[in-house]
């Protein structure tokens, strides 16, 4: 091979390398984890319609730049429940959880929480952090006093 071709070869390399970074860059930049959420007065609101698919959404609100994660579930009954992202155990390592099944499941210690448990009645330990909401007119609100309340997990 000649000189010319080799380096040719290897700038292409580096080209192509360099955009697939870039690409996978973006890609795991849009696939962020939370949605970030604003207040409109004093709580934020939700449409039921954008979580009544089964899945868990998670929700970021930010507070003099602080980050509060959440997450919204529907529950095999039918109801809706939202915690923290977070629990009382696990916070300082910031994992929070995932849905898996009728469960969300802790990242950190892999413990299971049935979603139509999460609530006022179950807390402490590894549960979810219990997040008060009020579901009326189509729309799951949540005052901003309660999401800042989760503030010391953060």
């Amino acid at each position: 091979m000649n000189m010319n071709h080799t380096k040719r070869i290897i700038g292409a390399t580096i080209v192509i390398g360099m955009v697939l970074a870039g690409a996978v860059g973006v890609f795991a930049f849009s696939l962020g984890k939370y949605e970030k959420i604003k207040a409109n007065g004093d709580a934020i609101s939700i449409p039921v319609a954008r979580v009544a698919d089964g899945k868990a959404h998670f929700y970021r609100f930010e507070d003099g730049g602080k980050a509060i994660d959440f997450f919204v579930a529907k529950a095999s009954d039918g109801s809706y429940r939202t915690a923290f992202d977070t629990c009382d155990v696990c916070y300082k390592e910031k994992k929070g959880y995932e849905k898996d099944g009728d469960a969300m499941v802790c990242k950190n210690c892999n413990k299971r929480f049935a979603i139509n448990r999460i609530g006022p009645h179950e807390v402490g330990g590894c549960n979810p952090s219990y997040l008060p909401h009020r579901l009326s007119g189509g729309s799951i609100s949540v005052t901003v006093a309660d999401l800042k309340a989760g503030l010391r997990f953060f």
